[in-house]
């Protein structure tokens, strides 16, 4: 069934604000009138919530109320004219300072302006607009650093950022040194349970991160990425967790880089199903056919890089695949709130994790103490856990319709950790544990299979569950290197195979 793509913020525009709207914004100009002084306020509302209206209401009532003027400044043309639009149907009259103004000799027929940081800093060094008279200024996606360079044009006026995460892009730069209080508003969760994003089902699949390099900006760098996500075992995985979890929906891949994704387009292709690519390279006229083409297709598949993370919605998006590992708590939730838009025939979507993301930020609607972040970011950054600590913690979770082709065996869990210890503890050698997995894993395949051929086909579907039990038998051995770990499986999938072979033989002599 095809989702119908409806505009969940239009559904406001020219209506009563929800009730945590509403509430937020008379929360905010408490703040603002309670302070005789300049204050600076941070909002915080998860991607999907409505930020947009919320702060078209803000402007509306602060021009209203004082008579000053309003400037909002975004960090991407296409935010601009959203911004600009939703404005307008708040009866806000605005205007864009993009590049294509050069004087504004009309600056006296408006309150209220939407400018790009980079356009806006030229018209105020080439002093173009008064901002003596702008009282407020609202910035879209606070988190970004590139609005300082114009704070002191702003001294007199106050500043209102919003933001889903409020963590700023640059450590260096916390946003306490800027904002003087956060005000959080609604909870992913609450929204959720309110009816106004859609629940996210998140499968996390095991990946080893050891080759990549984090660069000066914090974050894993483009070329190590693209050399781990390129090869031949990720990109498997990849084509395997969308057949598993998302075949015949509507999906959206975010990849770290162009070359990534180039890959991931002929992967698809060349399996047989229809997937585009989107970069910042493509024109303007390819992005909009490549988006119509998107929105219009039920089943279709678009692999991107960044461009997508912000200013994008399509509600009929039903998975999210995270095909790179990210330290951006930010990045996280933006990628993932691409499928968080709600429909009348759509209240959750499905994330594939192939980047142990997860594992590092938690789920996505899993709480979140954005005031301890907001005070103490370092705090927060140097809790997190490091990729070798995920990667050995890792616990993998047979999916319900997995299980159910297993429902005759009673447990189908292992413990590889404890087994292995108690092997030790035996005076066994250690490759006792590994067989003793061969044996778990032949009874149940064993119990639920007419023959051995539909054992090896449930063989195939337990690829991950091998895996992960041969990793965490590595890491008991401290002996986990990339070449040993992959004969180790191929060597497991050979025995358990042979093992199989003489159970089903054996059954069939005693016939």
């Amino acid at each position: 069934m095809s989702l119908e793509s409806v505009d969940i913020e239009e559904k406001k525009i020219g209506k009563e604000l929800y009730g945590y709207q509403q509430e937020a914004i008379d929360k905010i100009f408490n703040r603002i009138n309670n302070h005789t002084e300049k204050y600076n306020l941070l909002y915080q509302l998860p991607t999907g919530g409505g930020k947009t209206v919320i702060f078209s209401e803000i402007a509306k009532r602060y021009i209203s109320e004082t008579g000053k003027k309003v400037l909002i400044l975004t960090h991407r043309i296409e935010l601009c004219a959203q911004t600009s639009n939703m404005l307008n149907e708040f009866g806000v009259e605005n205007k864009i300072i993009d590049s294509k103004v050069k004087t504004l000799p009309d600056q006296g027929d408006y309150k209220c302006f939407v400018a790009m940081v980079e356009t806006l800093n030229n018209r105020l060094q080439d002093e173009k607009l008064e901002v003596e008279q702008v009282g407020l200024v609202i910035i879209d996606e606070a988190h970004y650093n590139s609005f300082k360079k114009l704070f002191k044009f702003l001294e007199s006026s106050v500043i209102l950022g919003v933001t889903a995460t409020p963590l700023s892009s640059n450590i260096k730069l916390p946003m306490k040194e800027t904002y003087n209080e956060l005000i959080v508003g609604d909870s992913i969760t609450s929204l959720i349970s309110k009816g106004f994003l859609s629940k996210a089902t998140t499968h996390s699949y095991d990946v080893n991160l050891g080759s990549l390099k984090v660069g000066i900006d914090g974050d894993y760098t483009v070329s190590s990425s693209d050399r781990l996500y390129t090869n031949y075992l990720m990109q498997e995985k990849l084509v395997g967790a969308y057949e598993e979890q998302s075949k015949g929906k509507k999906t959206l891949i975010f990849n770290n880089g162009i070359n990534t994704s180039i890959h991931v387009h002929s992967l698809f292709t060349n399996a047989g199903y229809e997937i585009r690519h989107l970069d910042n390279t493509n024109s303007e006229q390819e992005r909009r056919e490549i988006l119509a083409w998107f929105k219009n297709k039920p089943d279709a598949i678009l692999t991107s890089v960044g461009i997508l993370t912000t200013g994008f919605d399509e509600p009929t998006v039903e998975t999210i695949i995270i095909n790179r590992a990210t330290k951006s708590l930010t990045l996280y939730h933006q990628m993932i709130g691409r499928g968080s838009r709600i429909l009348p025939n759509k209240s959750a979507f499905s994330v594939i994790d192939l980047g142990n993301n997860a594992a590092r930020f938690g789920l996505w609607d899993s709480f979140v103490n954005w005031h301890d972040i907001f005070r103490s970011p370092d705090f927060y950054l140097e809790s997190l856990w490091n990729d070798r600590d995920i990667e050995r913690n890792f616990t993998y979770k047979m999916p319900a319709e997995l299980r159910a082709k297993f429902s005759k065996s009673e447990n189908i869990d292992f413990n590889m950790k404890e087994e292995y210890a108690l092997v030790a503890k035996q005076g066994l050698r250690p490759m006792t544990a590994i067989e003793r997995s061969i044996e778990h894993h032949t009874r149940i395949c064993f119990e639920n299979s007419a023959d051995y051929f539909e054992a090896a086909d449930l063989v195939k579907l337990l690829e991950q569950d091998i895996e992960g039990r041969v990793k965490k038998y590595s890491y008991c051995i401290c002996s986990s290197t990339d070449n040993y770990v992959k004969w180790l499986q191929d060597e497991y999938k050979r025995k358990l195979s042979l093992s199989l072979n003489k159970r089903f033989a054996s059954v069939s002599v005693e016939e």
